[in-house]
């Protein structure tokens, strides 16, 4: 990804110096050498696979007239950059170096800035950040797995991505007239520095369960990158706002204390903004919370217990950006839905209805299907399954905490990648040994769709908001929702 706006900055005004107090004019920024035009600087990092100092040599090629690497990096296009008249800056940290590169590049970034890390929850607490700061007439965007939503729009290709996109997104939304926005921060965005030149006013912790152990070597290495962002990302003047209802939240705080920042939790019992009651019914619930001596109620159209504790995150964030309390509690009701998050997908003639979510992690499948519970009279259908190409350990887990709170269990096709399908669905199916296997993901809607009486509800967990099935090399269009709705309007004999 590059970046070519007109303007032209120094090294000196990007914050670099190069070796032998080189000085270089820079046109654009560029992480991919494709992409590098004469001026640009090239940022080669290192990377998983390959390092990025195997691509200077074709960067110096098309003209960039910087480079900024580590010492790895010039090592390995040594020969090619003693040959060139391109500036050295050779960085301990060549991905935190780009990331306030790209900062002071772009310039420019929304006053009141906020972001949320945790496994699950990230995408439904910064939406409702987003949808809290619309109700009380503020330009806002959440920016993360969904894209960029809000007052302004963009597509995206990553969670967190990297610095160069990131700071371009920010510049663009607050050229639009965007003043606040929320961001989800990932645990590979945070351990690959992509957030370090992002100016937080506060940031948010929702919770800590197994994923990623694929990218993390251990769990504490995964707890690590996301507690970064308040052992490093996160000024020492912000505010962090978090879930102490999570075991780690404890560690979160010591932390966030630590370093001086102002603290509001979040949770079920001695919390500053404390979730007192709920109350649920077939299409929401009711919430009873209280904060600083004051006790307020507020409706939610919203299935699932743990939307009250997303709710009560977004709400402390938005409270920690200067917003009066009571105004963002008389706004709560204005909540709506995030897409493929316990989303109602189809509702059929006899009642039962379809839900989507994006629960893809053991404890996320858990947690929905105990949340979707207190809204259903009948039976409890879920349909399960894992990605391939991620981390194997839970898949037996994703199939046990289906199991153990599902009546009915469907495991099938989530996104096989390049490995069997079938092997995915087998070691699913050793966590849930009476489950129903049925691979094609649309057959498997249909059969659950088919299986739901009156007052029942069918989950097809997963892939949420997502559009497309990737096997193989290929994505192919489908969106759970969708293929909920076509089999509903199938099996009630409504046509297509």
């Amino acid at each position: 990804m590059s970046t070519t706006s007109g303007q032209t900055k120094s090294l000196t005004e990007l914050g670099l110096t190069a070796r032998a107090g080189r000085e270089a004019q820079v046109t654009g920024l560029a992480v991919d050498s494709r992409e590098v035009k004469p001026g640009t600087l090239f940022a080669a990092l290192p990377g998983t696979k390959v390092h990025g100092g195997e691509f200077i040599q074709y960067a110096l090629r098309m003209g960039a007239s910087a480079v900024l690497t580590d010492a790895e990096g010039a090592e390995i296009a040594s020969t090619e950059l003693s040959a060139s008249n391109a500036a050295l800056i050779i960085a301990e940290d060549p991905r935190q170096a780009l990331a306030y590169t790209a900062a002071l590049w772009f310039g420019g970034q929304p006053k009141n800035l906020i972001a949320i890390t945790g496994t699950n929850g990230k995408t439904s607490v910064a939406t409702f950040a987003r949808q809290i700061w619309q109700a009380l007439g503020l330009r806002a965007i959440n920016l993360g797995t969904t894209g960029v939503e809000g007052d302004w729009t963009a597509p995206l290709s990553h969670t967190t991505p990297e610095p160069i996109t990131l700071h371009r997104m920010l510049a663009g939304a607050l050229e639009a007239g965007v003043t606040h926005a929320a961001m989800e921060a990932s645990s590979h965005g945070l351990a690959q520095r992509r957030l370090d030149g992002v100016q937080l006013k506060a940031a948010g912790f929702t919770n800590f369960t197994q994923d990623h152990l694929d990218y993390h070597e251990t769990f504490e290495d995964y707890f690590a990158a996301k507690a970064g962002l308040f052992a490093r990302v996160l000024p020492e003047d912000g505010t962090a706002v978090i879930n102490i209802d999570d075991p780690r939240g404890v560690d979160m705080l010591a932390i966030a204390r630590a370093r001086g920042q102002e603290v509001i939790t979040v949770g079920r019992e001695a919390a500053d903004l404390c979730l007192e009651g709920q109350r649920f019914d077939a299409t929401g619930q009711e919430i009873r919370l209280s904060w600083k001596g004051g006790i307020y109620q507020a409706r939610l159209g919203l299935i699932g217990g743990f939307q009250a504790e997303n709710i009560l995150l977004a709400a402390g964030l938005v409270i920690a950006c200067g917003a009066k309390a009571p105004h963002v509690f008389d706004v709560l009701p204005m909540m709506g839905t995030v897409r493929g998050r316990m989303e109602l997908a189809a509702t059929r003639d006899n009642g039962s209805a379809v839900f989507v979510d994006y629960a893809h992690t053991p404890d996320a499948v858990a947690t929905a299907i105990k949340a979707l519970r207190p809204h259903v009279m009948g039976r409890l259908v879920a349909i399960v399954g894992a990605g391939g190409d991620r981390d194997a350990s839970k898949r037996p887990l994703m199939g046990r905490a289906a199991a153990d709170h599902a009546d009915l269990v469907i495991v099938s096709d989530d996104n096989p990648r390049s490995e069997d399908p079938s092997a995915i669905r087998a070691a699913v199916k050793a966590g849930a040994p009476e489950a129903i296997e049925v691979g094609d993901r649309a057959e498997a809607i249909l059969r659950g769709v088919d299986a739901l009486g009156p007052g029942d509800a069918l989950l097809i967990c997963g892939k949420g908001h997502e559009t497309g099935q990737a096997v193989g090399d290929t994505v192919y269009p489908f969106d759970d929702v969708e293929q909920a709705s076509v089999a509903v309007a199938a099996l009630d004999g409504k046509g297509i």
